[in-house]
């Protein structure tokens, strides 16, 4: 519950009220009314972990205790919206407030400030400053959105450059083997071409050998 005791009255005289709580606070409404000044104010008084705030104007003081987690900018909008309610149904020009009973307004005014305080607790309105705030909160879940999504993008790339880098290195550890491959065939082709020749040469020593000796002598003879 933010407001809990809301009021009207005319100096320290309490013309109509309205406790949302089943706690007294009659006597430190009382003394802090004593403590408004009578020219035009508006301020607020903190008593143990409450807040009084009120709007003094024309002789007349709007006043509303809240808890310390509704803040300052809610309880005044309320007390404003109260003046405009008090005022447009002239009460604050009648001439019988001048010198007016205790709770005198009670009965006609009482319900609209309790009505008041219900849709403040209830569902208060929203004014210009939380509505920026609010929306400037969803463009910055958006943008921690899009955020996400371009991280998570990147993400994706450094994977795709990872797998390149990747498959660069497999095609060079390709070619080199492909290149020690060829050089070991050349040299392995090498090897029996020149075994080839060798025993080529051989063959043709031991023909020639048996015609004309083993120093081919004869046939120079």
């Amino acid at each position: 519950m933010s407001l809990i005791h809301a009021l009207v009255a005319r100096g320290s005289t309490i013309l109509a009220e309205h406790q949302a709580g089943s706690r007294d606070f009659s006597q430190a409404t009382q003394t802090i009314l004593s403590k408004i000044p009578p020219n035009n104010s508006k301020l607020t008084y903190v008593w143990e972990q409450y807040l009084f705030h009120y709007i003094s104007e024309g002789g007349f003081t709007y006043l509303v205790m809240a808890d310390d987690a509704a803040g300052r900018r809610m309880p005044f909008t309320f007390l404003a919206e109260l003046q405009q309610k008090f005022t447009s149904q002239s009460f604050a020009s009648s001439s019988s407030l001048s010198d007016p009973p205790a709770y005198s307004l009670q009965g006609s005014f009482g319900p609209v400030i309790a009505q008041l305080v219900t849709q403040y607790n209830t569902s208060p309105p929203t004014d210009e400053l939380t509505r920026a705030q609010t929306e400037l909160a969803q463009v910055k879940d958006i943008m921690v959105q899009n955020v996400e999504q371009i991280l998570s993008r990147g993400e994706r790339i450094e994977l795709l450059v990872d797998k390149t880098d990747t498959m660069a290195s497999q095609a060079t550890a390709f070619r080199r083997g492909a290149r020690t491959v060829r050089r070991s065939m050349w040299w392995k082709n090498t090897r029996i071409l020149a075994l080839s020749i060798v025993v080529a040469l051989v063959l043709l020593w031991v023909i020639a050998a048996q015609f004309c000796g083993a120093g081919l002598n004869h046939c120079g003879a």
